[in-house]
């Protein structure tokens, strides 16, 4: 057996899930990538949304949510969507790059890839997806189209999640 397919056998069956849109518009009713997140984790089965908040795009108030979160009992994964363009205003990507204790530059990597060959060609070098772990808690943070949402969500973070707790969640048996 592979040690990628043993790992995700060791995975855990659930992992529970906080969803952060960043935005200085939106509402929950207007929260497409939001709802699109919720909806794609419930289709797959075996994530469980336990916290779902609207921040403003403001590195202070990313950066304060994101630690509220990992602190929040019960949450292992925290989704964002939104504020990693190259605008001034769009400050996602350092706020999540700055509190993360580990980075997985690949996440970024792959998704800027898939966007390039599925989806918008040489527009992604636009994007500023990335995740890491942050207080032994696996975070992804990604753009905030319904598109890119369903890329990341789809072809990398539902497929992939439960492997990465299972790396970080090793390490503190």
């Amino acid at each position: 057996m592979s040690s990628v397919k043993e790992h995700r056998n060791q995975a855990p069956a659930i992992v529970r899930c906080m969803i952060i849109t960043v935005s200085d518009t939106r509402t929950p009713d207007t929260d497409i990538s939001g709802s699109t997140m919720k909806e794609l984790l419930h289709a797959a089965g075996g994530f469980e949304i336990i916290g779902y908040q609207i921040v403003k795009d403001e590195y202070a108030s990313i950066q304060a949510l994101i630690r509220e979160a990992a602190d929040r009992d019960g949450v292992e994964a925290i989704l964002i969507n939104g504020g990693t363009g190259i605008a001034k205003r769009d400050t996602t990507y350092e706020a999540v790059r700055d509190v993360l204790d580990k980075e997985m530059p690949g996440f970024g990597e792959i998704f800027r890839y898939l966007s390039y060959v599925e989806d918008i060609g040489s527009a992604a070098i636009l994007s500023r997806a990335v995740a890491g772990v942050y207080n032994d808690t696996a975070v992804f943070s990604m753009p905030g189209s319904s598109g890119a949402v369903k890329l990341a969500m789809g072809k990398i973070v539902i497929p992939e999640l439960k492997h990465v707790m299972r790396e970080i969640y090793k390490d503190l048996i």
